[in-house]
């Protein structure tokens, strides 16, 4: 049973990157905050590894519902609807002994198809052979409604809790070969929505008949991932990856708390790394002038986060504290929380236990190299969230036969991508435009280029690289 005390919680570490420097009159200020979580989870690691170190976690500590495609179009190549199957066996497979577990296919309606009881079995040799059994005899037929098997996803996710009240580590899986054509938009984000802030859910598009954006969508909204998966054959591997990080998880439900001194406003929180991923919108009032935003599930790993905040005027020689940054996690009511609110400024909102905090200051002087310079970090990340904005323009324009917007912006994508050393970007890049020169950012586009490679461009734009050492 997962137990969040002091001793269990992997421990958290908040770094703050920022040039604190402002010119008379400045008021934007911007950093980069580094969250580490360490002697947590094994994300990452080997089977072995995984289900030996989180072997005590047990039944209520992790639940995992897979969403199977299972509309007519899977069966052509009929190939494809054999992959998916053998995939889910493969993730099967990965579960930890004990983890409540689902599958689920998808069509124009979602079905229960294993355990099938309208709850979750728990993982042990036995009820991973009746799964695997249950695949066998999935076949494919009807339409695509994704909005139904999130919907069905997050009742059975939610039949599961810890009788101790703990944090529940809930997660989706979901895999498509095609557009969501038999429900409206609305249908589909108001699905999306409702499962928000209630499970995470890793996304993969299979083959090149599906949407980006819908894909892409539901795996932003809910905090996971997303890929295209061209070759249906590459499927047990994407999956078996996908289970490994997921059982590689420790510690639900984490959020940024950002608290700011009266007269600040905050311009955007967004994550920069692994992804780029807006948070500004997702905001949850928890107290005077503090506020959360999620960042879903943890396990040994690393993030980096961009805050912009507008402060007040202020005369040479004077500083403050911009805004204080914690790492929060929501304690079960009665529980008895053993983080405290930060010292000296905002009070500690809610019931929730403080894991790591770190501070984003201002302070204005009349030295001119001090205040013009730009952190490092803080102009990489920006480098990298403007290469994943030139990408999903120039391919957009590309789309709309606005040709002389696309070739100016991917060539903008190839220069910043040069730039910053992001060389997988790169290589995709030089899928779909000839460069000419990189750092000029020179560019023609390709007169043909595979359907695949535009969309592993589209859904992998948001990837992003770390600064250099």
């Amino acid at each position: 049973m997962a137990n969040f005390s002091k001793s269990t919680v992997p421990q958290f570490s908040v770094d703050v990157y920022q040039n604190e420097f402002l010119p008379e009159g400045g008021r934007e200020v911007n950093a980069i905050v580094t969250v580490t979580s360490t002697g947590g989870g094994t994300s990452g690691g080997t089977l072995t590894e995984l289900t030996t170190s989180s072997a005590s976690r047990g039944a209520a500590g992790a639940a995992v519902v897979l969403m199977v495609d299972c509309s007519g179009s899977m069966d052509y190549p009929p190939t494809k609807m054999r992959n998916a199957r053998d995939a889910t066996a493969a993730a099967i497979d990965a579960l930890r002994d004990g983890t409540a577990f689902a599958v689920v296919a998808g069509t124009h309606v979602a079905k229960d198809i294993y355990p099938g009881n309208g709850g979750l079995a728990i993982a042990d040799p036995q009820t991973r052979d009746q799964a695997k059994e249950a695949l066998r005899r999935l076949s494919a037929g009807g339409g695509t409604a994704i909005g139904t098997w999130l919907r069905l996803a997050d009742r059975l996710l939610n039949t599961v809790g810890s009788p101790l009240g703990e944090q529940v580590i809930r997660h989706g899986i979901l895999l498509t070969d095609g557009r969501n054509e038999h429900e409206s938009p609305e249908d589909l984000r108001a699905a999306i929505d409702a499962a928000a802030g209630r499970f995470t859910c890793d996304a993969r598009g299979v083959g090149t008949d599906w949407e980006v954006k819908e894909v892409t969508g539901i795996a932003s909204a809910l905090l996971g991932t997303a890929d295209i998966v061209a070759d249906p054959a590459g499927l047990a591997a994407d999956f078996t990856r996908m289970m490994e990080h997921a059982m590689g998880k420790e510690v639900a439900d984490v959020s940024l708390r950002l608290w700011t001194p009266v007269g600040v406003q905050i311009k955007f929180v967004k994550q920069v790394a692994p992804r780029v991923e807006q948070l500004t919108d997702r905001r949850t009032e928890v107290g005077p002038r503090a506020g959360d935003y999620p960042t879903g599930s943890w396990g040994d790993e690393s993030r980096d986060y961009h805050i912009c905040v507008q402060v007040p005027e202020a005369g040479i020689g004077q500083e403050m504290l911009a805004a204080r940054v914690s790492l929060v996690l929501p304690q079960p009511s009665g529980h008895d929380p053993s983080g405290h609110g930060p010292s000296g400024g905002a009070p500690q909102t809610g019931t929730s236990q403080t894991l790591s905090q770190g501070l984003v200051r201002a302070v204005w002087t009349d030295d001119m190299v001090a205040s013009t310079s730009i952190n490092p970090q803080v102009a990489h990340y920006t480098g990298q969230a403007e290469l994943a904005q030139a990408i999903q323009q120039g391919l957009d324009a590309r789309k709309s036969g606005n040709l002389d917007g696309a070739t100016a912006k991917l060539g903008r994508a190839v220069q910043l991508a040069a730039a910053s050393g992001n060389e997988d970007t790169a290589k995709l890049l030089a899928k779909v435009v000839d460069v000419v020169d990189e750092v000029a950012g020179t560019v023609r586009l390709k007169a043909k280029v595979a359907e695949a490679d535009e969309m592993t461009l589209e859904t992998r734009s948001t990837k992003t690289v770390r600064v250099k050492k």
